[in-house]
């Protein structure tokens, strides 16, 4: 999957948006990071220019699975390693889990905005 198509598979959930939010960063590869949101809540990032990785939300109950089983997920780089896990895109994860792990991700960061928030998404489907 290229940068685009993952761009497009994140944009495609309701109420995402993308931003780049680190452009004051001194390196360039922070500047590089494309983060998705849910509203105002993160739900992935990934280096637009690297596509090396994306950071995605995951059940704390699932992270020492999938780590133990594929190579290409880790610890969420610059996250909480309790609710964060970092896909490699050039590994042994398998293209249908990303996909899953990014709506997963998706649906975590969804459960938790307000229910003001919530009613606003609604309207938005």
């Amino acid at each position: 999957m290229n940068i685009e198509e993952f761009r497009d598979y994140c944009l495609s959930f309701a109420g995402a948006h993308d931003d780049f939010p680190f452009r004051k960063a001194t390196s360039d590869y922070d500047r590089d990071i494309l983060v998705f949101y849910v509203l105002d809540k993160w739900f992935c990032f990934v280096n637009a220019v690297a596509c090396d990785f994306c950071n995605l939300r995951c059940p704390t109950e699932r992270i020492a699975e999938l780590q133990e089983r594929y190579e290409g997920i880790g610890p969420g780089w610059h996250m909480n390693k309790k609710h964060w896990i970092s896909v490699r895109f050039d590994s042994d994860v398998p293209e249908p889990l990303l996909s899953e792990l990014v709506k997963q991700s998706y649906e975590l960061a969804k459960n938790h905005l307000t229910k003001k928030q919530q009613a606003e998404l609604a309207r938005l489907k």
